[in-house]
């Protein structure tokens, strides 16, 4: 056999008997519950500024992007701004002309400064408004025009419905082969009191708004593949491949 076709079998059998180990799978979810504790999430930087993400995701994101090869990626939620950033930096690497459009209803103006002093600012348009705004819609369907491959993340307000409205909206724009990931799915499998400041939790949340989206569009799915290796992340079921 071919060596680098024998790697690739050899990792995914070993893939496959980790999505059956109900050990590793009660660890892991042990291990996030526990860690989320901390806000472990807010422990990592991209480039210098704060991400907000379990690094299992951010490798899975990274495999996405190279493979996907996005002229445009549609992020919803800002914050501190490392996500953005982490996505103008593959696009970078990627060349050609690939940009990044950045939404959020509140971009702080110290997140701002950072953010626009930042070298990747070159490959980043941010936009201030609700991302289920018209107006904003607008604006990102002026900046989607003529791109041959689109990518979007949604991590802003994680209601029920507003993801499910983001859903409806952004997912017109990923072209077939491409993602839309939707993060933070997490929070319907944690304890309520986790979230009890939030306007968000257990029974409406992002994840409850993939199984609504799914249930009457056919043409995304869950590309649960990812799950599956990185084991590890905060969007459960939430990794969405545009397959028609």
């Amino acid at each position: 056999m071919d060596p680098i076709e024998e790697f690739n079998s050899e990792r995914q059998q070993a893939i496959e008997e980790m999505r059956k180990d109900p050990h590793l799978a009660k660890l892991s979810s042990d291990w996030l519950l526990a860690s989320s504790r901390y806000n472990y999430v807010r422990n990592f930087k991209w480039l210098g500024r704060p991400i907000i993400q379990i690094p299992t995701d951010i490798v899975a994101l990274q495999e996405l992007i190279w493979e996907v090869g996005p002229d445009l990626i549609i992020e919803t939620g800002i914050a501190h701004g490392g996500s953005i950033i982490f996505s103008a930096s593959m696009l970078e690497i990627l060349g050609g002309d690939r940009h990044v459009i950045g939404i959020d209803i509140d971009i702080r103006k110290h997140n701002r400064l950072e953010i626009e002093k930042h070298p990747m600012i070159k490959r980043i348009t941010m936009l201030e408004g609700s991302s289920i705004d018209s107006g904003i819609v607008n604006q990102v369907k002026e900046y989607a025009k003529n791109k041959k491959s689109i990518m979007v993340f949604l991590d802003s307000c994680h209601t029920h419905d507003h993801v499910l409205r983001e859903l409806q909206i952004y997912s017109q724009f990923v072209t077939e082969g491409s993602y839309i990931v939707v993060f933070d799915t997490i929070v319907e499998f944690l304890p309520s009191q986790l979230s009890s400041d939030r306007p968000w939790g257990s029974g409406d949340n992002p994840w409850t708004a993939v199984q609504e989206f799914l249930k009457d569009n056919d043409s995304f799915c869950i590309d649960k593949s990812i799950q599956d290796k990185i084991v590890l992340t905060a969007a459960v079921d939430g990794y969405l491949k545009r397959v028609k």
